[in-house]
């Protein structure tokens, strides 16, 4: 497993790749019409080209074995409540469900963990879904700690599913 950064020459497949990912991992979330706008909303060619030129925003392609099973999008400075410096955001990072629990979300966070290390952080952190036992039980055994509770406030999202935790990670040097 590589994760492989994206290029603005790359959008198109960095398109099909995070369009594929989100909808295979969470079309069961939403209420309709809403998978289609959210999908507009983040993963528009505009949306990812204005990501890509965006210094402070990374996309990475999540590779195994020459091909894309997943992408990773992290925010290199970030601000949480009650944290005002030195912090990343893994902001999204999904995988292809045939490719899941083959230990490449683990190879991939941490090569996120060491780019962040790389950036000099002192911090990553997340949202994950409260209701997401799976992954947050994936977060932990990478030592993240529950920081706070929040609301993913989408439109067309499923009421029951918008309970969020941010989970926060100190770096070491």
């Amino acid at each position: 497993m590589t994760l492989n950064k994206a290029c603005i020459n790359e959008l198109n497949l960095l398109k099909e790749i995070c369009i594929e990912a989100y909808s295979l991992n969470f079309d069961n979330h939403w209420n309709a019409g809403g998978l289609e706008w959210y999908l507009d909303k983040e993963f528009s060619s505009k949306k990812l080209e204005s990501d890509l030129k965006d210094e402070n925003i990374a996309y990475f392609f999540i590779n195994y074995k020459q091909k894309n099973v997943g992408f990773v999008k992290l925010i290199i400075n970030s601000k949480l409540n009650g944290i005002s410096e030195n912090l990343s955001e893994l902001e999204k990072i999904y995988i292809l469900p045939k490719y899941k629990n083959m230990g490449i979300g683990t190879l991939a966070l941490k090569a996120v963990i060491n780019k962040v290390k790389d950036n000099h952080k002192g911090y990553l952190f997340l949202d994950v879904m409260d209701s997401n036992k799976c992954a947050i039980a994936f977060y932990k055994k990478f030592s993240f700690k529950l920081h706070d509770t929040t609301v993913f406030n989408a439109p067309y999202f499923k009421e029951e599913l918008k309970g969020m935790q941010i989970m926060i990670k100190k770096i070491k040097p």
